[in-house]
């Protein structure tokens, strides 16, 4: 167990995650539906992060893709995440959710193909109990945040989460640099 391999890879869960930035998105999924069901969402999030933490490897192995080729990818895809956030832009397309079940926030909102990628790449760096340990922390903050969402709205307000979102795009922008330069090292060298 280290403490900073789990601190770091908590707040690049927490950036992927974005689950402060999804504020407005669960608010509006509220207001349609009526109920979200967010024990639930955590349960299956977190068993989609574990398992594929686990199975996502061997998954790479079996297509012939090293761990450190996927991080460089996924560096990339954290990169333009991160272009999102800090330019308020769209750049991935997400259908908007009918129902506010487990399909909008256990996936893609919670453990999305964002979060999927940064699983591998830390992966490819820290030790695995260290992860675990970031996943159940990122997942009791996002539980705490479904959970009291709409105070959380009213209290940032539109301008506060804006905020937010651009100070950990820059975050996860620097997380990108950082994941890329160290993968491509590591595939260089071999």
């Amino acid at each position: 167990m280290n403490l900073k391999e789990i601190f770091t890879a908590s707040m690049v869960l927490f950036a992927v995650i974005d689950i402060v930035g999804s504020i407005p998105l669960i608010i509006s999924l509220r207001k349609k539906v009526g109920h979200i069901q967010s024990e639930k969402a955590v349960i299956v999030s977190t068993i989609i992060m574990i398992g594929f933490l686990f199975v996502g490897e061997r998954i790479l192995s079996l297509i012939g893709i090293d761990v450190n080729s996927f991080a460089v990818a996924g560096s990339f895809v954290i990169f333009f995440l991160a272009l999102e956030m800090i330019l308020g832009i769209t750049l991935f397309k997400e259908e908007a959710p009918q129902v506010a079940s487990i399909v909008p926030l256990a996936f893609p909102i919670i453990a999305g193909a964002g979060t999927m990628t940064s699983l591998l790449s830390l992966r490819a760096e820290y030790e695995l109990v260290n992860i675990i340990i970031a996943i159940v922390i990122n997942i009791i903050i996002v539980y705490v945040i479904l959970k009291s969402s709409a105070k959380i709205g009213k209290i940032l307000g539109k301008q506060g989460i804006n905020v937010i979102q651009k100070i950990f795009g820059i975050v996860l922008l620097a997380i990108a640099v950082k994941l890329f330069a160290t993968n491509v090292g590591k595939i260089v060298a071999s």
